[in-house]
């Protein structure tokens, strides 16, 4: 898909239309520079590249909140977005020179709720899960699940500060390697169909692990059953104590049933508190399952799937076909995660049921033992035994839910293992480093033509702090040591442009454009010779930058798609106060 046109328009008026072509397209300013007092900051290009993204699914916060403070908004922007109800239209095209060729039309405003626009192709979807299911779709057929959508086009729009110092790490940084290499598994085509369960088995690990973690917050296993062996031994020392008292029959049967009554007390709460949280586990486990489920139009897409079938043999299964069995098999998960739930809900309830038995019994007994004209002396005595039944109760409730933890983390690592040893198999690592391969026919051809340096693309198979086998992919330049940042943006935008070229080698879907922000930042032959390859290849390189940075050679009007300046601002927010 190439980008065809971005539309600003407020009740039907267009603020703004640009209009973009094959190969360098240019957002620039033309600020005049008198004096050096005028300059070309905060007159929208980058706004430019992240309307673009909103329409791809992106935040609308990020068009009117300072990147470097969240919390700060622009108030005059905003105002403007919201009090004109600005509605932006993104048109996406299979091939610009054709004017028959298939079209996306996505539609977005910023206004909440009832009054929100949000659709594609006059299509209304204002959830946003929906929303991007429905782009993922068209965009990338057939693919579900991880990676993301935004997560796939995240190197095709690189105006946030980390996509712009960073070739491979496009996310956010809380983004873990495991999810990278999920995303370049699947962009090299090599995707094993399990990227999804070993997302959810490592999402549950890491559950566990955290339960695990809170259980031992103030000791270890090994500290609790060291700890429990010297109470058993210190209670037994009290019972004997105890035993040396000349009471009567009635009061010393009543008071070993108190003891026991408070020790299966503290031992019934805890395990109602086990069992509740086990409970919340699944709950939460099971919700996250379900909203995973696709609800896609079928009838808006069956055309499309259509014209699929039409053109690639072989194909037996319809597209409802593959969104029921995927729903099925979600359907199928959530009732594998929920199938305890029933005898959960029965234990937690004969458990409320017992301990609220048990609480009447120990105050019946307390009341007992209390009137005994022997209780003064032996105060002291029930106090300390009362609470070291107390701690042992605990201790064992903690041990208990300890050792269920590490089974369960020893069958998902089992799980794990066994994807892993497809994933890691020889045969695999072979199709791999034979896709890799092929990528850096492409890489190392650009980057020497416009570079004259050998970058390339490698993996490596580590193993993280918490045990985790994983492909770690990098990008390396055999000459350089340390690259400036002109030519950090060059590896990146020959990484972007090898992988054009290479997904449409391997008839891998992917955009066709690229969005740069910062091109000063880079020398004139640099981004001279990448217009001249863009051009020669015909994919869409979008780049604003400051117009007296350019070289001359690229300063012709049919290189720019939009000219801003200081009076000329890309929302024209001025011109409509």
């Amino acid at each position: 898909m190439f980008l065809k046109s971005l539309t600003i328009s407020s009740h039907d008026e267009i603020i703004r239309q640009i209009r973009f072509h094959s190969g360098i397209n240019l957002i620039v300013d033309e600020t005049p520079n008198v004096n050096g007092i005028e300059t070309g900051n905060n007159v929208g290009k980058t706004t430019v590249l992240m309307l673009v993204d909103f329409c791809l699914a992106g935040k609308a916060k990020q068009i009117y909140t300072d990147p470097e403070q969240k919390k700060q908004e622009y108030k005059l922007v905003k105002d403007f977005l919201f009090d004109n109800e600005v509605l932006i239209t993104l048109v996406l095209t299979d091939d610009l020179s054709r004017d028959d060729a298939k079209e996306i039309r996505i539609e977005r405003n910023f206004l909440p709720r009832n009054r929100k626009i949000q659709g594609i192709n006059g299509k209304s979807l204002s959830d946003n899960k929906e929303f991007e299911a429905t782009l993922t779709e068209l965009l990338f057929p057939g693919h579900r699940g991880k990676p993301s959508l935004r997560q796939i086009i995240s190197h095709n729009i690189r105006y946030k500060d980390l996509s712009l110092i960073y070739t491979l790490k496009t996310l956010d940084r809380y983004t873990r390697d495991a999810e990278y290499e999920t995303l370049y598994l699947y962009l090299l085509g090599v995707d094993y169909g399990q990227g999804d369960a070993k997302q959810e088995l490592l999402a549950q690990i890491r559950l566990e692990q955290t339960f695990k973690a809170r259980l031992e917050k103030n000791q270890t296993r090994s500290a609790y059953e060291t700890a429990l062996a010297i109470l058993e031994g210190e209670i037994e020392q009290l019972n004997r104590r105890k035993a040396d008292f000349n009471l009567n029959e009635s009061f010393e049967a009543d008071l070993d049933r108190l003891n026991q009554v408070k020790y299966q007390i503290n031992l019934v709460s805890a395990e109602m508190g086990r069992l509740n949280i086990r409970r919340d586990l699944i709950l939460g486990a099971q919700q996250d399952l379900e909203k995973s489920t696709a609800h896609i139009d079928l009838r808006q897409l069956e055309q499309i799937y259509q014209q699929a079938t039409d053109r690639i043999a072989g194909i037996q299964k319809t597209f409802a076909d593959l969104c029921a069995f995927h729903n099925r098999m979600i359907a199928e998960k959530v009732r594998f995660i929920a199938k305890d739930l029933p005898r959960l809900d029965s234990e937690i309830r004969s458990k409320s049921a017992h301990l609220s038995r048990l609480l009447r019994e120990e105050a019946e007994l307390s009341m007992a033992v209390t009137r005994s004209d022997s209780f003064a002396v032996l105060e002291k005595l029930i106090a300390e035994l009362n609470e070291k039944h107390r701690r042992k109760g605990e201790y064992e409730s903690v041990i208990q839910q300890l050792s269920e933890v590490e089974g369960n983390l020893k069958s998902l690592a089992k799980k794990l293992e066994t994807i892993d040893d497809e994933l890691f198999s020889e045969e695999f690592e072979l199709k791999l480093k034979d896709q890799v391969n092929k990528f850096n026919r492409h890489f190392t051809a650009i980057a020497k033509e416009l570079y004259g340096e050998q970058y390339a693309l490698k993996y490596d198979t580590v193993v993280n702090k918490k045990g985790e086998r994983l492909y770690k992919f990098s990008v390396f330049d055999t000459d350089i040591a340390n690259l400036s940042s002109g030519k950090k943006q060059g590896e990146i935008s020959c990484f972007d442009i090898a992988y054009t070229l290479f997904a449409d080698e391997e008839d891998i879907p992917c955009l066709h454009f690229l969005l740069n922000d910062k091109k000063e930042l880079m020398h004139d032959n640099q981004l001279l010779k990448i217009a001249q390859l863009v051009n020669r290849k015909g994919i869409q390189f979008v780049a604003s930058i400051l117009k007296d940075k350019l070289p001359e050679e690229l300063k012709k009007e049919e290189n720019f798609v939009v000219k801003l300046s200081q009076g000329d601002k890309l929302f024209r927010v001025e011109e409509s106060l």
